[in-house]
């Protein structure tokens, strides 16, 4: 995942100065993923993470004061991870629609690699709606820039300022539910597979051609 520097010390102010401390804080991240993600918020447990990390209890408490502070934490290095994976897929596209492709194709490949995603963001609706609802209003924002940059070039069709946020949503829900059938239900067709057919639909549309 991406590194957590920033979200930790948005969330705690607890941010090592160490690189040994950095490491350490990863493994507690990523050990919380992997218990969150197979026992869910409510039967998780911190000795569980820090068993799982190799570490003593009193590490953890050097960086998290309780459970729901390192699931919120978690919640946004995820999110944050996510972004930046798709951003690397997308980097260097000759255009919008490319990039569209590519950062599905991308996203799903994600989602196949951590599984665990989509029950640790969905749990967080009920546990942290602030920082669930923070996790999509941010991919929205980026989105709709980059779509309003789209249309400005010529890219893609277009349309008054306030149609970015609304299709923006709409690709992003999109993502969202073949991530989850293509990404975590099943994988009976190819990242790549997914992508072309999506993308055919958003270019193309639903209208019969003749």
């Amino acid at each position: 995942m991406a590194d957590a520097t920033g979200t930790i010390e948005a969330m705690l102010g607890k941010v090592p100065r160490t690189e040994r401390g950095r490491k350490t804080l990863r493994r507690v991240l990523e050990a919380a993923a992997l218990e969150f993600g197979e026992r869910g918020y409510h039967d998780a447990a911190i000795t569980g993470i820090t068993q799982r990390a190799g570490v003593a209890l009193g590490t953890f408490y050097t960086y998290f004061d309780s459970k729901e502070k390192v699931f919120r934490a978690l919640v946004r290095d995820m999110s944050q991870a996510t972004r930046q994976h798709v951003a690397e897929a997308v980097r260097g596209a000759p255009d919008r629609l490319t990039a569209e492709r590519l950062g599905l194709e991308a996203f799903i490949g994600f989602v196949r690699q951590r599984r665990e995603l989509y029950r640790i963001i969905e749990e967080a609706q009920f546990v942290a709606e602030d920082v669930y609802r923070e996790h999509y209003l941010t991919f929205a924002e980026g989105y709709s820039r980059n779509l309003a940059a789209a249309r400005e070039r010529g890219e893609i069709a277009e349309g008054a300022d306030s149609a970015d946020e609304p299709r923006a949503w709409a690709l992003i829900g999109m993502s969202v539910f073949l991530g989850m059938r293509y990404g975590i239900w099943e994988e009976d067709l190819s990242p790549a597979e997914v992508a072309d057919i999506a993308i055919d639909l958003v270019s193309e549309g639903l209208r019969k051609r003749s």
